[in-house]
């Protein structure tokens, strides 16, 4: 390739690509650095003074936060609960609507619905919905799962935010799972049915290897979903009660910009980026070993 054919190129992709990696590099890269650098200093959000204290942001919140630990345990099992069932509605959805149903485009759109919804604005509406809503129904059915206590309680608050977050996902994820659903050879499926196989036996060995991009997709994107809940946290239950169903995304907001302590704020979402960048690449390098080629 000549010199001018090579300047020509790079500049070409200087002009395409360039833009996108300086807004990358402002919003993302330059934030996440001066995050990684804060948590290793005291500082309260406001001042001018930064100072650095190394490891003791880490120290401290290996020894005198226990708080934090058990938010993150709250979000682990929020996470485990939202993903399995966020996925598998979504999965449900996704093979009935793939059927020759009649209202199957309007049905697509309203289990979308719920996802285009903002989720401080949903976290609201559900709010209501459990306070006034249910307890009107448990009053004049007497069903005993209306008159629960579904945001003043520890447990039912915990379930709470699981519905929530499963009614607003599903529908997204319903719709990869469609493309990948019908991209599927139908000459495979009815092959399958022709040599005798059961639908369960064709959506074990055909139907489910052959979406398996999608599905690594879906839990890639469920997993960050409920690792990073806080608009839903913070309008339905706020924590409470006692920080019971505080999530970490909600403590590590509550420390940097409440308890004004910037630095220890930082450093627990240095941790919590780890955990959730560990996990997220272990699923995802777990499930592409399963996918196969059509």
């Amino acid at each position: 390739m000549s010199r001018s054919r090579k300047m020509s190129s790079a500049l070409q992709q200087t002009v395409f690509v360039g833009p996108a990696v300086l807004v990358f590099a402002l919003i993302v890269l330059v934030p996440f650095v001066m995050g990684m650098y804060y948590s290793f200093t005291s500082w309260n959000g406001v001042s001018d003074e930064v100072t650095w204290v190394g490891f003791k942001n880490f120290i401290d919140l290996f020894s005198n936060d226990p708080e934090f630990f058990n938010s993150f345990w709250f979000t682990t099992r929020f996470t485990i609960c939202a993903v399995v069932l966020t996925n598998l509605l979504g999965f449900i959805l996704a093979y009935m609507l793939t059927k020759p149903l009649k209202l199957r485009s309007v049905l697509r759109t309203i289990f979308l619905l719920p996802n285009v919804i903002g989720g401080l604005l949903l976290g609201f509406i559900w709010q209501f919905i459990f306070v006034k809503g249910f307890a009107a129904i448990g009053e004049a059915t007497n069903i005993g799962f209306f008159q629960l206590p579904w945001l003043g309680d520890e447990t039912t608050g915990f379930w709470a935010l699981i519905i929530v977050s499963v009614w607003q996902g599903a529908g997204y994820l319903m719709i990869i799972y469609i493309a990948a659903m019908v991209n599927v050879p139908k000459e495979l499926l009815e092959a399958a049915h022709l040599d005798g196989a059961s639908r369960g036996q064709v959506l074990r060995h055909i139907l489910l290897p052959l979406i398996m991009p999608a599905i690594t997709v879906c839990l890639f994107l469920s997993i960050a979903w409920s690792f990073k809940m806080f608009d839903l946290n913070m309008s339905l239950t706020k924590g409470g009660p006692f920080r019971s169903t505080e999530s970490v995304a909600m403590n590590i907001y509550a420390e940097a910009f409440q308890n004004n302590n910037y630095g220890l704020g930082a450093a627990k979402a240095f941790l919590f980026f780890i955990a959730v960048a560990v996990v997220s690449s272990l699923q995802v390098y777990v499930t592409k070993k399963k996918e196969v080629e059509m």
